[in-house]
């Protein structure tokens, strides 16, 4: 369900049935790039890789259903030592090139096709409209709306107070202007990647007790559902003549069958190398966004493409 008031927002910030279906199907299912974008907010983290921020998710902008959008890309580097950093047409449940060829790989039984496989897999991201209500290393961020690309695990803890384990514990929209509640974003590094463990929700509390302050904040969300515009996706023949430069550097995709262990070893991309030979990412693409909070239930994933 849309809005397009304010008045029709606070009538209906009890109800958010559509929401928890929405979550729902993501716990249970049956790149966009953002590049110097300054709608996006990003945290800050010290020479220890630790920062911390106080957000607010915000509802839906008007006129939109969801207060989030779901996108899927690949991001790894190929035996030419090109990049593919491209947002998978999966994200618009059409056919992907990078996904068949995961398919293909992962059916072949093989197992180094399938550690192939796994390094070029999907990666899961949400965009969500965020106000910054505190980033002490950026203080002229406060105050204001950005975008926030967050990955599963961050999308876990919002499900976890929206669908709460326990019978004690009163579910909460963190969306909601009035009923919502502050998120404390915390990373830590953790064995050399950015853990979010410590994250956590404040209790309820309505964002502001003025409306005109609601509405200033409302009307400057950005739009979520453009991010799902065709348009942000290469054609399926575009990425099918990326992929096969970064495979091959010509025209041709190796199938499972023409890869044998000496070659998959080669294709392996392993992002601790990557962190350890930072000259091994200049190359021909710029080196990729990596989200590390990024999830995607590799598994369940392949054994759904084997299934098929």
């Amino acid at each position: 369900m849309s809005f397009n008031s304010l008045s029709d927002l606070r009538k209906n910030r009890g109800n958010f049935d559509s929401l928890m279906k929405a979550v729902e199907s993501i716990a249970n299912p049956s790149n966009e790039k953002r590049g110097d974008d300054d709608r996006f907010w990003k945290p800050t983290v010290d020479k220890a890789g630790n920062g911390q921020a106080v957000l607010r998710f915000l509802p839906a902008p008007a006129g939109e259903e969801l207060p989030w959008v779901r996108i899927w890309d690949h991001g790894f580097q190929g035996p030419t030592g090109k990049w593919y950093i491209e947002n998978s047409l999966t994200t618009l449940n059409k056919p992907d090139p990078v996904a068949e060829l995961n398919s293909e790989l992962w059916n072949s039984g093989i197992e180094a096709n399938k550690d192939i496989a796994r390094k070029q897999k999907r990666r899961l991201s949400y965009i969500s409209n965020v106000l910054v209500v505190r980033d002490p290393a950026n203080p002229e961020n406060e105050g204001k709306v950005f975008l926030y690309k967050y990955g599963k695990k961050i999308f876990d803890k919002i499900k976890d107070v929206m669908q709460p384990t326990f019978e004690d514990e009163q579910p909460v929209n963190p969306f909601d202007l009035w009923e919502g509640a502050n998120f404390k974003l915390r990373i830590r590094q953790v064995e050399g990647y950015r853990n979010y463990d410590k994250s956590e929700f404040d209790g309820p509390s309505p964002l502001s007790n003025d409306d005109a302050e609601l509405e200033r904040t409302w009307n400057n969300t950005h739009s979520l559902a453009a991010f799902l515009d065709p348009a942000n996706f290469k054609s399926y023949d575009e990425l099918k003549a990326k992929l096969n430069a970064v495979l091959t550097g010509g025209s041709r995709v190796a199938t499972a069958e023409k890869v044998s262990p000496l070659d998959a070893e080669d294709e392996l991309f392993v992002e601790t190398k990557m962190k350890s030979a930072p000259a091994a990412r200049k190359v021909e693409d710029d080196t990729p966004p990596w989200n590390e909070d990024s999830d995607d239930d590799t598994m369940s994933y392949f054994s759904s493409l084997a299934d098929d």
